[in-house]
């Protein structure tokens, strides 16, 4: 049917696509689109997702940082790029882990005095040798995945420090499940973070969104600014927006 190859054909260049997104573009209505992606799951061509679709399994397994570095490389440095830019002079901010919080270190450049609390063992080689930068290494296990610390020691040091700015990211963002990450520890790490910050920035390319991890971070409520590519659908956007988050897409 044409239907379902115009389906497969939106699909492989969006990554992820809403129901809504679906019955606009083919004016067709909600039920019909539903009983297509049905079909096309039995078939093993995609993945239901709640509200949409996606061509990749929407729970993600865990992958080392040598593998994330290798995917979406153009989109996460300049993201990174833009996050660099909502430093200020004499700020103190929080990096939690992750390939595009780690490309950020590369961008920074302090040219006062900055404070940077981090868990990402990257983070901190990337800017040790800026004097003008004052570097607090969070403590505790080192996940070999992600070349950074969580427990018990992480969680302690933050009860005790407020920042003006976190910049997270994540491996999965869900209009309804919120922000995920695929470790328990490294999300309730995550939750400490948004604590001790008075602003959250997320940092993600666009394959992320639709997608969901085993363990959740928040809900969109706590998130103040979403820093991605130009993949983002219009809907997704928007529905972002009117969460009053502000999005920002990087071309």
């Amino acid at each position: 049917m044409k239907r379902h190859q115009d389906i497969l054909d939106k699909l492989a260049k969006e990554k992820h696509l809403e129901v809504l997104e679906l019955c606009e573009i083919l004016n067709v209505s909600a039920v019909t689109i539903r009983k297509d992606l049905k079909l096309l799951e039995q078939k093993g061509l995609l993945h239901r997702t709640h509200g949409g679709a996606s061509l990749e399994n929407p729970y993600i397994n865990e992958r080392t940082v040598l593998d994330k570095e290798k995917i979406s490389v153009e989109e996460k440095n300049g993201i990174a790029q833009m996050a660099a830019t909502r430093i200020v002079e004499n700020d103190s901010i929080l990096i939690a882990s992750g390939t595009t919080v780690q490309a950020l270190s590369k961008y920074i450049k302090a040219k006062n005095k900055l404070t940077v609390i981090t868990s990402s063992l990257h983070v901190v080689l990337h800017l040790i040798n800026d004097k003008n930068i004052e570097i607090l290494q969070l403590g505790g296990y080192i996940r070999h995945s992600s070349a950074s610390v969580i427990g018990n020691y992480a969680e302690y040091i933050l009860k005790n420090v407020s920042c003006s700015k976190l910049f997270l990211g994540v491996d999965g963002i869900d209009l309804e499940y919120g922000l995920s990450t695929t470790n328990l520890e490294e999300a309730e790490l995550n939750k400490k973070m948004l604590n001790a910050a008075q602003k959250v920035i997320v940092l993600a390319d666009s394959s992320k969104f639709g997608k969901k991890s085993f363990a959740r971070i928040c809900d969109l409520s706590q998130v103040d600014e979403i820093i991605t590519d130009k993949g983002i659908s219009d809907l997704k956007r928007k529905k972002l927006e009117e969460k009053e988050i502000k999005v920002t897409i990087v071309n």
